[in-house]
């Protein structure tokens, strides 16, 4: 993985939740979060939390009694998602990296993390750390995306930015978010971190934007795509945005587009 990307600064935040929450992340953020409530647990953790898609949809779920810690690397996705989110005495907003969090053993009845664990630089670490802060019976819920052929504007985007750059093709979204998709590594990896207990769920959903050049705008100016096109020519980046949107809409049409998505869903307990 490369290093930028995992910056997520600058507008990328802001478009991020506007355009991408909507297109991709909405539809499983309900799902994770009825999935990490089902146990009604006492305290939670969410790691590499974005915007705070789940946190909105996993708050309203959780006891009146219950604590709820909301982590992201990038701090500043974490303060946009504070500023999303409707004041919550339970929830506590805090800076953190999931493969070296700063909590005591046996802290949370459930740790979760929607889309994250592909950008862990070191992914066993990461599972052996949410192991580590669960208590005895506690459950890791998190979801990674299958490749980027299941997943049809992403795959779109990638082939039409390459075009632009065809010596040096930005390849970001297949790289990283689409990247980490072997169910058969995802379970000897949780293994290796101490987990024994491991679902894994294949969740096919369908993506759905008001227009094809949303949906191109999503990923080349609202995920670290667009720091991939910059590097390269930053006066490309309408460009880029452009063949994307010719891409979508000569698969999808010219009003509103659908496309699938597809994730795999986990639980793991120790």
């Amino acid at each position: 993985m490369a290093e930028s990307d995992k910056v997520f600064a600058g507008s990328i935040p802001k478009f991020y939740d506007m355009l991408m929450v909507p297109l991709i992340f909405e539809a499983y953020a309900g799902d994770l979060a009825a999935l990490a409530a089902a146990s009604s647990p006492g305290s939670v953790l969410e790691t590499a939390a974005g915007s705070g898609v789940v946190t909105r949809a996993l708050a309203p779920r959780l006891r009146a009694d219950a604590s709820y810690v909301v982590t992201d690397l990038n701090q500043p996705m974490l303060d946009y998602a504070a500023t999303r989110q409707r004041p919550d005495s339970r929830i506590e907003w805090r800076q953190a990296d999931a493969i070296d969090l700063p909590f005591e053993d046996a802290s949370f009845d459930v740790v979760c993390c929607q889309f994250g664990a592909m950008f862990f630089p070191n992914r066993i670490a990461g599972y052996a750390e949410a192991r580590r802060v669960l208590r005895p019976g506690g459950r890791f819920v998190f979801n990674v995306w299958d490749r980027i052929e299941e997943n049809a504007f992403a795959d779109e985007v990638t082939n039409a930015v390459a075009a632009v750059f065809p010596h040096d093709p930005p390849r970001f979204l297949a790289r990283t978010p689409h990247g980490y998709h072997d169910i058969a590594r995802i379970r000897e990896e949780l293994s290796r971190a101490g987990f024994v207990d491991i679902e894994i769920e294949t969740s096919e959903k369908v993506s759905r934007a008001p227009s094809a050049r949303d949906a191109a705008t999503a990923y080349c100016q609202g995920t670290p795509l667009r720091n991939e096109i910059e590097a390269r020519d930053a006066g490309l980046l309408q460009l880029a945005t452009d063949r994307a949107t010719e891409a979508i809409a000569s698969r999808h049409g010219e009003g509103p587009v659908a496309g699938k998505i597809q994730a795999h869903v986990i639980v793991a307990a120790g």
